[in-house]
């Protein structure tokens, strides 16, 4: 029916690959995009569909981008097998779920086939090793973006000789298992990437000699993140900002512990262009870092500042002449039980254009400031309040027909605040209720009957709603896609039924 299809994404696809792969291949289409992910538990042993995959290639010869993840095993001849059957993929994602310490050693270079790949994603690909990867990064010569995340076969050494041998490569990603000792070896290959845009590194040993090395080489990056990265200082990550300042948009720097307001403030000086920032984790900041990013940086649109854990010890008057900045789209400022319901005020005065906000576990907050949140931030469309104890908005008296994506997960919501939430955010597409244990079924169906675009509701653990609720959801409510059931006891049949008519039942 679909005859110009060109992407299938068969994520979770429980069945027979192997029958369903033969089956497609039957049919004139000119697939460029094939996605076979699945989630098995750590009893299901599995493998690629060999009989499926080399049917499906030789029927359909226009596929460039392939993504088999979340399988429990992928070996080094399944590896060569994918090569060998699509050798024009541009794009190629493999992940295990498998952690087993198994690597096989490579004795000839494989001949792989892979000339155009551009982007490589390898997830716990434990056959992977420094030879393998040798001649990948030797033979795909378009090769621009590679993703290596815990593919314990591969060493420090390992990864700069490969980089030697890539020297166009414009976006590099390495996590856990790097790092340990970087070394001249290393630095050195990786300052030769003349055109590296993005770094990702979540890797322990990442010292300041690296930072200043990639500084001096003026590498023209656009996204930095420094993730879990312990051993570099102040003194290497603001020399390096400062050579990159006019080209640098996202900036990660999770769990920097030593990082404190005022050295946000000189980040903030630097970086005028940045779009994004992630300080999430950094202990020592407090919510001045939030206000002195915003004021210097005019461009920033989204700020990621999770369990910073400190509280000012300004007085919230201070705060008084902040100004209005409408650049702010996205503020995740979760797990910081200092918040007060002063500060959130503050937010929803000054940034008008929010349109994300995420204040899970937030104890310290109430009605009260997400009453003016949501009044003064009109465009806000996704608001996270898992967690918040104190929140429960049975006074909503008025309509925020932005909001699409709704989180009141474990908190002590009940029937009437579903029922104001029912006339008020009509627009929802997306409800979350894990867990709040005073719902019960009649405040759900009112919902279910006023919120005509909802699509997704999770109604995990609230134990005064039956499972019978969901029976008539489908009826009442024709958009809805995705039901997480009270209690997961349902039968095959139901979910199949439920499926047949376009809803995933879980």
């Amino acid at each position: 029916r679909f005859t110009n299809l060109t992407s299938l994404n068969l994520t979770r696809f429980l069945d027979d690959h192997n029958k369903l792969l033969c089956q497609i291949s039957c049919f004139p289409l000119n697939i460029t995009s094939l996605n076979l992910s699945n989630k098995f538990t750590k009893f299901t042993i599995s493998t690629i569909p060999s009989d499926g995959l080399l049917t499906f290639s030789k029927k359909i010869t226009t596929l460039t981008s392939l993504t088999y993840s979340d399988i429990y095993s992928i070996d080094y001849t399944d590896f060569v097998f994918i090569a060998n059957c699509f050798p024009l993929l541009e794009e190629l994602h493999l992940s295990s779920l498998s952690h087993y310490y198994c690597i096989s050693k490579v004795e000839e270079p494989p001949s792989l086939t892979l000339f155009n790949l551009r982007k490589v994603r390898l997830e716990r690909q434990l056959y992977i090793n420094d030879q393998l990867l040798f001649y990948l990064f030797k033979n795909c010569k378009h090769l621009e973006e590679a993703i290596i995340i815990d593919c314990h076969g591969i060493t420090d050494a390992g990864i700069a000789s490969a980089l030697a041998q890539r020297p166009t490569l414009r976006s590099l990603s390495l996590s856990n298992n790097f790092g340990a000792f970087v070394n001249s070896h290393f630095i050195d290959s990786l300052v030769s990437l003349k055109g590296l845009t993005c770094l990702d590194l979540c890797c322990p040993g990442i010292s300041d000699d690296l930072l200043y090395s990639i500084a001096r080489e003026g590498l023209p990056l656009t996204r930095l993140v420094l993730k879990n990265c312990s051993a570099y200082s102040y003194a290497g990550i603001i020399f390096l900002l400062s050579k990159c300042r006019q080209s640098l948009q996202h900036l990660n720097l999770q769990n920097a512990d030593f990082l404190n307001d005022q050295h946000v403030v000189v980040f903030s000086l630097l970086l005028g262009n940045l779009v994004f920032i992630n300080l999430s984790g950094c202990k020592k900041l407090t919510k001045s870092a939030v206000f002195a990013l915003v004021r210097k940086c005019a461009s920033l649109s989204e700020i990621n500042m999770e369990r910073i854990w400190r509280q000012s010890v300004e007085n919230p008057d201070s705060l008084m002449d902040f100004g209005v900045y409408p650049q702010l789209k996205s503020l995740y400022f979760a797990n910081n039980p200092w918040l007060s319901d002063e500060i959130i005020i503050k937010f929803a005065s000054i940034f008008p254009n929010l349109q994300v906000l995420d204040l899970r576990n937030s104890s310290g907050i109430s009605d009260e400031s997400i009453y003016q949140v949501l009044r003064r931030c009109c465009k806000i469309r996704s608001l996270n309040l898992a967690g918040c104890s104190r929140v429960k908005l049975r006074r909503l008296n008025f309509e925020v027909s932005k909001l699409e994506v709704l989180n009141l997960s474990n908190t002590e919501v009940d029937d009437k605040t579903l029922n104001v939430i029912s006339r008020n955010c009509c627009g929802l597409l997306q409800l979350k209720l894990k867990f709040c244990l005073k719902v019960t079924k009649k405040g759900v169906n009112q919902v279910i009957e006023k919120c005509t675009r909802l699509r997704k509701i999770n109604l995990m653990g609230c134990r005064k709603v039956h499972n019978n609720v969901v029976d008539s959801m489908l009826n009442s409510r024709p958009s809805i896609r995705k039901i997480v059931a009270p209690i997961r006891f349902l039968s095959k049949t139901k979910k199949e039924l439920f499926l047949q008519q376009g809803c995933i039942l879980k």
